[in-house]
């Protein structure tokens, strides 16, 4: 085994959830596209792909996610568009189902369902805490002018005055939900980020007909 540290002038180091964040959008985005593209439900698709025992709980964490929702069975207000999306990270799954389009060009964000599945829950109201920070986290990656940009190998933000971020009026209503287990517990503290913004970039795609494939969101 040999490690390799190259020198660059700009280091890169991790995030919370580490490679999960841009590895669930990636995959949640494009498997709700290829579902789109071959006139298949996003649910019923993920649900078809997620099989055997290793599918089981992400089954399981999206079904809680869908029922408690209303998914497929309520109407959304006019231009309001289901998004979904499912990941595991640090061995617990998380389902997002939320409600979303566009309004004067910007996200306008209705109900956000999450289904939990991290075995055993020693305490329901932390699980719920940290899935709804997690969320609100999640919304500032999206957000148009969330992005680190560079100057002559120089960072231009600095901090909070000039990096936009989600503050109490983008704040969401999550409504958090526990899959029952009895298996050893797994981590909490990261697993809900990842899938809260494929989810919400595929809803916009609904409501505008056009992929997101970047964070943060581009309308232009």
């Amino acid at each position: 085994l040999s490690v390799h540290h190259p020198k660059v002038n700009v280091p890169v180091l991790w995030w919370r959830s580490v490679g999960s964040t841009h590895t669930a959008f990636v995959m949640e985005t494009l498997i709700d596209e290829i579902a789109s593209a071959t006139k298949q439900d996003p649910v019923a698709y993920r649900m078809a792909l997620m099989v055997g025992d290793k599918g089981k709980r992400h089954r399981a964490a999206l079904q809680l996610a869908v029922d408690q929702s209303g998914y497929g069975k309520k109407q959304l207000p006019a231009g309001m568009h289901w998004g979904v999306a499912v990941h595991e990270s640090f061995e617990s799954v998380v389902a997002y189902v939320l409600e979303a389009g566009v309004k004067d060009g910007k996200p306008q964000i209705g109900a956000v369902t999450a289904g939990v599945h991290c075995n055993f829950c020693v305490n329901p109201k932390t699980v719920e805490a940290q899935v709804q920070g997690s969320a609100v986290m999640a919304l500032t990656t999206t957000m148009p002018g969330a992005a680190i940009t560079f100057k002559d190998g120089v960072v231009e933000q600095s901090n909070f005055g000039d990096y936009p971020v989600a503050r109490m009026t983008d704040a969401l209503n999550v409504a958090v939900h526990i899959v029952p287990s009895n298996d050893p517990p797994k981590g909490m503290g990261e697993p809900a980020l990842p899938p809260f913004a494929p989810a919400l970039a595929n809803a916009l795609r609904r409501a505008t007909g056009k992929p997101l494939r970047e964070m943060p969101f581009k309308f232009a």
